[in-house]
């Protein structure tokens, strides 16, 4: 199984941007986490991180012919890019949403995902965990296919 795990605008600066809502470890920290949960199950994985939507859709269309599943965390596009909810219903293969903060507890515009429709589940607010949960399901997903 491969997984592709992408993030989207604003993710690379985890670490040193709002860590009140994102915590204080790094982006390294995190891409550090996501390839040893794919290590401990036993699936090959890549990361890709884009401020660029276009280069996000690039990265989803490319992902259907190389990838089993896919972890997404699309910041800020979340909300409104209808673009990349296009890609994703168009690509598939199963995409799982991330979000690090609890976006429910959040500004109201962060409440509507336009890409949660299109994505086999989502996960909010449990941190840099919330990761390695979609990876898990993603790799039990692929196992009852």
């Amino acid at each position: 199984m491969k997984i592709l795990v992408i993030n989207g605008p604003n993710l690379n600066l985890l670490g040193e941007r709002e860590p009140g809502i994102y915590g204080d470890q790094s982006y390294s920290a995190l891409s550090e986490m996501v390839m040893d949960k794919a290590d401990e199950l036993g699936v090959k994985c890549e990361i890709f991180q884009s401020n660029h939507e276009g280069a996000i859709i690039d990265k989803l269309h490319s992902a259907r012919k190389d990838f089993d599943g896919v972890v997404l965390n699309a910041g800020a596009y979340t909300h409104y890019s209808y673009a990349i909810r296009d890609a994703i219903a168009a690509i598939k293969i199963p995409v799982i949403e991330v979000h690090i903060s609890n976006v429910f507890a959040r500004d109201e515009f962060r409440k509507n995902s336009v890409i949660a429709p299109v994505c086999k589940g989502s996960i909010s607010g449990f941190g840099f965990a919330g990761y390695l949960m979609a990876m898990d399901a993603l790799a039990k997903y692929s196992q009852e296919a």
